[in-house]
């Protein structure tokens, strides 16, 4: 089936095609020698002597290599073509029982280590990130669903609850207030989808512009003030006076009050949480830290995808959308962002690049 296969092929064709152009020129170069060495043969003896023996023994050495030649070049072509096709139908048939089974196959490697290794790895590769994505849109859309589930049942209720009651100003408008809430929550968290994927397709680095990056920390501190004296918490700005920066404004000061509201939200009521800026290396660094109980180090690696939430974190107000617009945030700066202990507590940290 192979050797059909390989029969059929357009790159046979191709190799034949090469092989009878490298044949023309043999040919050439071969009628060049016979009749240059017959020319110079009768320009040293003259025509007195019989040549018809020397002549048939250099035909008959000059068919021998036209055929050996030939037939090496046609057991090369069937040879190379052969393995070519080879690899091409692995990855075919790994397509197949993708399109078949689901994306749990991978195209298999010789171990050659050779061009056709690095396409299988490659294309590897990307059915990795492929399942990847899938399965985060799969987490997504579970997400989306579990998070739509509960303000739509609220909405429904009330409004059964009232359609088959009296008329009652006081208590329709306690219901009108209560359903705008959860309207309001559910568009928020469509909003927040939507300046996700706007931020990932990185439609708004036209918005770059020279900034103080401590200068942005200390409006969300001072944002933020309020919020922490409610629990009780202490909020302050530590690091560099100046802290120079290429990026968004709106973008930056987003993340960054994301990343303070859930240290004030999950940190120690009582506690503490430190905002730090400071220029390193010609870029630049931002600290969020508070003495909460933190992330377990399993959990780091998924905190930061959209709707993932922490369990102890389940019950909690929020949607799990803002460390994904952190994320998303850093990634469109060129930022580092990374996870450490405070012991006890979080600190997130995001560095920027220096500037080019």
């Amino acid at each position: 089936m192979l050797l059909v296969k390989t029969l059929r092929s357009s790159t046979f064709r191709l190799a034949l095609i090469a092989i009878a152009a490298f044949g023309l020129i043999v040919a050439a170069i071969m009628a060049y020698v016979y009749f240059g060495t017959i020319a110079y043969v009768r320009s040293r003896v003259g025509d007195a002597g019989d040549h018809s023996g020397f002549t048939a023994m250099i035909e008959l050495a000059m068919a021998a290599v036209a055929v050996l030649l030939l037939v090496l070049a046609g057991l090369a072509a069937v040879l190379v073509t052969r393995r070519t096709v080879g690899r091409i139908e692995e990855i075919n048939a790994t397509s197949r029982a993708i399109m078949l089974s689901g994306l749990d196959q991978r195209i298999p490697l010789r171990g050659s280590h050779d061009e056709w290794d690095r396409v299988a790895e490659n294309l590897n590769q990307m059915l990795d990130r492929i399942e990847t994505l899938m399965g985060e849109v799969k987490q997504v859309s579970d997400n989306v669903a579990h998070d739509l589930r509960t303000p739509l049942t609220r909405m429904h209720g009330r409004l059964e609850k009232a359609y088959h009651h009296e008329r009652n100003s006081e208590a329709d408008a306690a219901l009108i207030g209560d359903t705008i809430a959860d309207l309001d929550a559910v568009l928020g968290m469509f909003a927040s989808i939507t300046r996700i994927s706007e931020i990932e397709t990185r439609a708004r680095t036209g918005a770059f512009r020279a900034l103080d990056l401590a200068e942005i920390a200390g409006e969300v501190v001072e944002l933020y003030d309020a919020a922490a004296e409610q629990v009780s918490t202490r909020l302050s700005l530590a690091g560099d006076r100046e802290v120079p920066i290429t990026g968004d404004r709106d973008l930056l000061f987003d993340a960054i009050a994301n990343l303070v509201d859930n240290a004030i939200k999950h940190g120690c009521k009582g506690g503490q949480v430190t905002v730090t800026c400071r220029s390193v290396d010609g870029g630049a660094v931002i600290a969020i830290a508070d003495d909460g109980p933190g992330i377990p180090t399993e959990e780091r690696d998924h905190v930061f995808k959209r709707f993932y939430r922490l369990e102890q974190s389940r019950y909690t107000p929020g949607n799990g959308l803002g460390l994904s617009l952190v994320a998303a945030v850093a990634r469109l700066h060129g930022a580092g962002i990374a996870l450490h202990d405070n012991a006890p507590g979080l600190t997130v940290e995001l560095s920027f690049p220096a500037a080019s």
